[in-house]
């Protein structure tokens, strides 16, 4: 895979889609901030990120024309990426908290920022914003934020962590055809952060309600068993899972 690596930039994602609308990428194609002075989270969030301690990277991927009501399946192959990629790093009570954090135990040790490039109504490749706090160990106003260091005891190096997760982009974007969406639905779903447990969750109104994730649908929307044995469907602007 191609790598550019840049000292400082507000953002790898936007310089990655200015990049792609004049090349117009075929193959993956990586870019690497060592620093990123606007980095962007999900909902648009910040992202923190201390200069040189984390990985903090977007990578194009081409897609041949994936209808957009599959779209969501990026989202998945890109989770199990990182995951994966987390595992063979031997960190523990690894998950995935919906739609695509990746978490050990409660600690959110990685973010995604998925952008569509679109064609004629399909999906012809992703900008695929990511972000692995790896040595940093303090996190301003972010209880829930934890490392790699803070898990293992021990700092990683920042480059190998990035050449396994584009290994296994490259693995996992392999498989990213109808044939495979049960299967990559079902391994997703295996790693879903609290799966199966009474948890709690706040509404559009602010309100909490208690609710058990049962399963997603093929459109990535969260189905809660909420009160009455109903099953409700959620996306991400509709629920925020308190933990």
């Amino acid at each position: 895979m191609h790598i550019i690596k840049v000292d400082a930039i507000d953002s790898t994602n936007t310089f990655l889609r200015d990049l792609n609308r004049e090349k117009h990428f075929t193959a993956p194609v990586c870019v690497i901030a060592r620093k990123q002075l606007s980095g962007k989270g999900q909902m648009g969030t910040v992202w923190q990120s201390n200069p040189g301690e984390n990985l903090t990277c977007s990578v194009f991927m081409p897609i041949e024309g994936l209808p957009l009501i599959d779209q969501f399946y990026v989202s998945i192959a890109t989770s199990l990426a990182v995951y994966d990629t987390l595992n063979r790093f031997m960190i523990p009570k690894l998950s995935i908290k919906w739609p695509n954090d990746i978490l050990s135990d409660r600690q959110k040790l990685c973010g995604i920022l998925i952008e569509n490039v679109v064609k004629n109504g399909s999906m012809i490749g992703a900008i695929i914003g990511i972000g692995i706090n790896i040595n940093q160990t303090e996190f301003n106003d972010l209880p829930q934020a934890g490392s790699l260091k803070q898990v293992l005891g021990q700092s990683i190096n920042v480059e190998e962590v990035l050449q396994s997760l584009l290994v296994q982009l490259e693995k996992r974007f392999s498989e990213l055809c109808v044939s495979n969406f049960v299967d990559l639905k079902k391994e997703y779903e295996a790693v879903l952060f609290r799966k199966n447990k009474p948890s709690t969750f706040l509404d559009v109104k602010g309100e909490s309600f208690v609710g058990i994730i049962k399963t997603i649908n093929n459109e990535g929307k969260l189905q809660v068993l909420i009160e009455d044995e109903i099953i409700s469907d959620f996306d991400l602007k509709e629920i925020k899972l308190l933990y």
